[in-house]
């Protein structure tokens, strides 16, 4: 099966976020701050890309939305920054209607190989375990007669890490959670016209079966600043602590992701905004 992931990076959508703006012009103002892309800039190079890059199973595609009046100075750092990374490509569009866009997006990667496609869909700031993409697809084989019978057919590997990316290294701490959007897949029919992106996650079991995978460590949600589900007003903080040593060989081994890494482009992050 074709496995495509979907990754939006500062696309300014009409709708699609917690926090709205009155014009796409605002909503652009908004995420192309210096200071919020260069945190999302460092989140992306340090915790998104690198379990990505080292995926044991790398047949995959990895369409990263960006909105086509990204500034030069932002599109030429994130073109550099994927450009070794085979499965990476960057789809410029307009701003337009979330779900819409994002279906279009997808669709137009989908290959016609009469067999369903397996989805999943990432912020820039969240990370999934090394070996994904294999269990994406050993789940499928093994939910294969669920997934005949049913045109989408969701997939949640429910175990996991909060974790913040510091100057000082990696905050984090386990977590178990429902239908959060890192590590959930969607296996779509070959005759579905809507995919991962045009529902819910956090109502996929309203609309199709879905079967969690629980036991074993496969996602990292990212919390920082500017995450938009935590912009309103009464979100509680999360206490993360900071990885010891073995918790930052966890992560290099689950995850691929390099604590002394993280401190030296936090710091030259910090510097630059």
């Amino acid at each position: 099966m074709q496995v495509i992931g979907l990754c939006r990076f500062s696309y300014p959508a009409l709708g699609g976020f917690q926090i709205e703006h009155e014009t796409p012009e605002a909503r652009a103002a908004f995420l192309y701050d210096s200071v919020r892309m260069q945190e999302r800039f460092a989140t992306f190079e340090t915790l998104t890309l690198p379990p990505l890059r080292a995926q044991t199973d790398p047949d995959f595609t990895l369409l990263i939305v960006v909105g086509d009046a990204m500034p030069d100075l932002w599109l030429t750092r994130l073109l550099d920054l994927v450009e070794d990374m085979p499965q990476a490509v960057v789809v410029p569009r307009a701003p337009g209607r979330h779900r819409q866009v994002m279906r279009e997006v997808i669709n137009a990667a989908r290959a016609d190989t009469g067999q369903p496609s397996l989805q999943f869909r990432m912020d820039d700031d969240d990370a999934v375990a090394c070996h994904f993409v294999e269990r994406l697809r050993e789940a499928a084989a093994d939910l294969a007669p669920l997934i005949a019978k049913n045109r989408y057919v969701g997939i949640d590997f429910n175990q996991g890490f909060i974790a913040r990316i510091t100057p000082r290294g990696i905050c984090a701490k386990p977590t178990t959670e429902t239908l959060w959007t890192p590590a959930l897949g969607v296996a779509v029919g070959p005759g579905a016209s809507r995919g991962i992106m045009n529902f819910s996650h956090a109502k996929l079991s309203r609309i199709m079966p879905v079967v969690a995978l629980p036991g074993e460590d496969m996602f990292i949600r990212g919390h920082n600043d500017f995450n938009d589900s935590r912009q309103k007003d009464g979100i509680k903080p999360v206490r993360l602590p900071p990885l010891d040593a073995d918790g930052e060989a966890q992560f290099r081994t689950l995850f691929n992701i390099d604590a002394d890494h993280v401190r030296r482009v936090m710091a030259q992050s910090a510097t630059q905004g």
